[in-house]
């Protein structure tokens, strides 16, 4: 279930405020827990007709699916709340934080599964009613497809990394599901039961992959990287598009949730007066927040030649 970082503030659709956003990223978030939890019914009787240890890896997702949609549910509430007394820069955070959440959950389940499969290797055994089990695997594709379509669209939107991190997850779902299939009807077919436990394994390691990817993503956002250099390029280009600013220095960029922070030093002409340097500041910040709808921008006015600055803070 590959997970790449999310989207960028640039590429979001900035035709929705926040309130907006925000809604929909609790109906993303309300609509993943109940799809988890519709799977693991079905794929619960799936696992219990069949005994089969992929339908197990698929039941055991789910089960995981539903933690973490809950848990996605919770910090996408918290992260949406508005910056207090207490918490200046708002809640953003506690969407990466989630999102760790979530990859802790799913790396010790495919741990398990690994350890469950393994088992079943030593001594194998063919899965039943293998009808049933395909025929549930297509419902929860489907059930999961509709789902991955509602959250990328919410995440082109909103460009929310939970909502992000949960779509990708899901089409790694759906990969899984047919992993599944694959597994029942080869194993049932050719009389080959080690395939099933096989093929497990196979889906573990994807569940691996895909904690490990989320918990990066996660990190990355915690730990303040900076914005992509395209965006980057083009902060500097609308800051310096002004005709009385000379050039900026020491531009710092972060995101937590659906919150971004622009920070720069501008370099003007030494000799203007503060209330001109102020409201030249003033029209950048504006120009930047035009294009970086969820940014808060702070710019700081510098006499032009009177600072050292060192190379890579002009970067």
């Amino acid at each position: 279930m590959p997970v790449k970082e999310s989207s960028t503030m640039a590429t979001t659709d900035n035709s929705l405020d926040r309130s907006g956003k925000e809604r929909l990223m609790n109906i993303a978030a309300i609509a993943s827990v109940v799809v988890a939890l519709l799977l693991i019914v079905i794929k619960g009787i799936a696992w219990v007709k069949t005994g089969s240890v992929a339908m197990l890896a698929s039941l055991l997702d789910s089960v995981l699916d539903g933690g973490a949609s809950t848990i996605n549910l919770l910090f996408v509430r918290r992260a949406i709340q508005p910056a207090n007394q207490r918490y200046r820069f708002g809640h953003g955070k506690a969407e990466p934080i989630g999102g760790m959440f979530q990859a802790i959950i799913i790396g010790a389940s495919a741990l398990f599964l690994i350890s469950e499969a393994g088992r079943r290797l030593l001594d194998p055994v063919l899965p039943t009613n293998t009808t049933l089990g395909v025929i549930i695997m297509v419902v929860s594709s489907a059930l999961v497809g509709s789902l991955v379509v509602l959250q990328r669209s919410v995440v082109k939107k909103t460009g929310s990394f939970v909502i992000s991190a949960d779509a990708l997850h899901g089409i790694g779902d759906v990969g899984i599901n047919l992993g599944v299939i694959v597994a029942l009807v080869i194993s049932t077919q050719f009389n080959a039961p080690m395939v099933d436990p096989i093929v497990a394994i196979l889906l573990g390691g994807v569940l691996i992959r895909g904690a490990w990817e989320i918990g990066g993503n996660a990190v990355r956002q915690l730990m303040d990287v900076e914005f992509s250099e395209a965006e980057r390029h083009r902060i500097r280009e609308i800051a310096v598009a002004h005709p009385r600013v000379n050039d900026i220095h020491d531009l710092r960029t972060r995101r937590a949730g659906l919150s971004a922070f622009i920070q720069m030093h501008i370099e003007l002409d030494g000799n203007m007066r503060l209330a001109e340097a102020h409201e030249i500041a003033d029209e950048v910040e504006l120009a930047v927040q035009k294009e970086f709808q969820d940014a808060e921008v702070l710019i700081h006015q510098d006499p032009q030649g009177q600072e050292s600055v060192p190379a890579y803070l002009r970067e």
